[in-house]
């Protein structure tokens, strides 16, 4: 069974960086879509970045390009967002998912053949960010 916990959250000020983490464990297939995803107060959830643990491809919405940065760890099982520059309007709780349709999808996987390997989609329990003066 996947596990993820996400660490690194808090409050910062316009301008300011954080580096969130999510260790994974129980991965048993050669390659996993990895990748944050955020949800704002009455908005709906949406993704930010996703990283190929087989081939390190990566995806980024329009919004993170030039800001935020996706990376792994694979001997400690940790995939890293590093935020720089953040502003007000990315306070939002971050949640770390593996197998993710859009993932999946972003990361150039034919789903037909990654979900026969793959179960749907795991959460962690996510980190809040706030970023605020």
């Amino acid at each position: 069974q996947i596990h993820l916990v996400e660490f690194g959250g808090g409050s910062v000020q316009p301008g300011g960086s954080l580096r969130l983490s999510c260790t994974y464990s129980g991965f048993t297939a050669n390659y996993y879509a990895i990748g944050w995803f955020r949800q704002a107060p009455g908005k709906e959830r949406e993704g930010v970045s996703c990283l190929s643990t087989g081939d390190g491809s990566i995806y980024y919405s329009d919004f993170a390009k030039g800001r935020f940065t996706i990376s792994r760890d694979g001997a400690e099982r940790t995939v890293f967002l590093q935020m720089n520059s953040l502003k007000a309007e990315d306070t939002a709780l971050y949640v770390c998912a593996v197998d993710h349709p859009l993932c999946v999808e972003r990361l150039g996987y034919y789903s037909g053949s990654y979900y026969r390997d793959h179960e749907l989609t795991t959460w962690g329990q996510g980190t809040q960010v706030t970023v605020s003066s």
